[in-house]
């Protein structure tokens, strides 16, 4: 089974937080206690975080749900309670995440150490410390603490590499990557052996290094879909320059220009700005003396194929990476480049002289449904979390929570729609009474 994974869809929950309490100072010989109950402390959050060390989203296979830790709940002598932790996810450079219900971007998390939030803690509850007022000197009210914020995220992995070698299958992407780095593929001369992209590192010495991703083998109509098509056409999104590896020898019967041609087009069918980046054509496999008789001919074709996109021919080397033969040059050229060019987005957002914001409608505070007769159903974001920040333990928070219903308008909605005294209202797990 393949350890490369780069979409998974995971589920994360902030932690709640703590209650507040309800508590009075009861020492001797201090008169006039009052109340003593502290605030709760903050929920944990979800915190997705850049480790490069990372390649894949395998982790994310079985481990699907992350849950931060709740706050711990006020105490008495007016001490708060602690906040919890965060929770750190680590995930590899290059991860989109995504809110899988709305498919809205969160985050691109592309350098080393990045973090963002991806759910955040709920607040502590307040004690009765904070509630107390002139008219009411010693309450019994304490919030409890707010719930954490929940998502389904999607996650997609675009590796990050400064090279990507593209190419036909069986033209010696991986023979070439395993030579010119630490990485080791996995070599055999039949088609599509490469299923996943591998990724090495190229030292040519103190300080001169950069990432080459083997791109699985490309072939026509991969932008869409055939073959292995689009899964892996999205890796080379995030290299800066495309090594374009073509097989001389013609191994498998196919001409080389041919395949050089039908390369480009799904490059350039996939995203034309792709084509913007600098490429080195690889011409491998050249201790075989096919290739030396199919060299000429590749390069005049070559030529006139750029000539009529009036574009410059980029560099051609030739290389057997088999013997690793003229592998010294091409990889003192491909750094050059690397060092050189910068990084060419695919989208590019066009800098607007007056933007335009369309503010939302506010979500209404409650929504109102007739279950039967006598029988009503409150709900909406925002009522359900007031009452389960409120404590239901204490007659005073109750009185209070009856109040914050009434000039929300709920008396008066469930008034508009027929509800008559006596009908039960139902709001989570609580019911209560209507009286008109």
């Amino acid at each position: 089974m393949s350890t490369f994974l780069d979409k998974a869809t995971v589920n994360v929950k902030a932690g709640k937080g703590g209650d507040g309490m309800v508590a009075f100072r009861r020492e001797k010989y201090v008169p006039d206690g009052g109340p003593a109950g502290g605030d709760g402390g903050q929920g944990g959050s979800v915190i997705f975080k850049v480790d490069e060390g990372l390649r894949t989203l395998i982790d994310f296979r079985y481990n699907r749900h992350f849950r931060g830790k709740n706050g711990q709940n006020g105490m008495s002598k007016s001490k708060y309670g602690a906040h919890a932790e965060d929770l750190i996810v680590k995930v590899p450079p290059g991860t989109i995440v995504r809110n899988a219900e709305t498919q809205q971007i969160i985050a691109d998390l592309v350098e080393n150490g990045q973090e963002v939030i991806v759910a955040k803690g709920g607040r502590g509850g307040r004690g009765n410390i904070k509630f107390a007022t002139h008219k009411n000197p010693a309450p019994s009210i304490s919030e409890n603490g707010e719930p954490g914020e929940e998502f389904e995220l999607s996650l997609e992995l675009k590796v990050l590499a400064d090279v990507g070698l593209v190419g036909y299958p069986s033209v010696g992407k991986s023979t070439l990557l395993s030579v010119i780095s630490n990485a080791q593929p996995k070599i055999a001369d039949y088609q599509f052996t490469t299923l996943v992209p591998n990724l090495g590192v190229v030292k040519l010495g103190v300080d001169q290094e950069f990432v080459v991703a083997d791109m699985p083998g490309l072939i026509e109509g991969a932008s869409q879909g055939v073959g292995l098509g689009t899964n892996f056409l999205k890796h080379i999104e995030r290299t800066k320059v495309l090594l374009h590896v073509v097989d001389l020898a013609a191994t498998h019967g196919r001409n080389p220009f041919d395949d050089f041609v039908s390369i480009m087009n799904e490059l350039r069918s996939y995203h034309e700005r792709l084509l913007d980046r600098p490429m080195i054509i690889v011409a491998n496999k050249m201790d075989d003396a096919l290739a030396q008789e199919n060299l000429p001919e590749f390069k005049e074709k070559l030529a006139n194929y750029y000539q009529e996109l009036g574009q410059e021919v980029p560099r051609i080397f030739e290389i057997s990476a088999w013997q690793t033969k003229g592998i010294e040059p091409l990889l003192r050229a491909t750094y050059q480049l690397v060092v050189e060019t910068e990084f060419v987005p695919l989208d590019v957002v066009e800098d607007l002289d007056h933007v335009y914001i369309e503010l939302e409608e506010e979500e209404a505070a409650f929504q109102v449904e007739k279950v039967d007769q006598g029988y009503w159903r409150l709900y909406g974001p925002k009522i359900e979390k007031l009452y389960l920040m409120t404590n239901m333990a204490h007659d005073e928070a109750v009185a209070r929570f009856a109040r914050q219903l009434r000039s929300m308008g709920v008396d008066q909605r469930l008034r508009e729609l027929g509800a008559q005294s006596g009908d039960l209202v139902e709001l989570l797990d609580y019911q209560f009474e209507f009286i008109d």
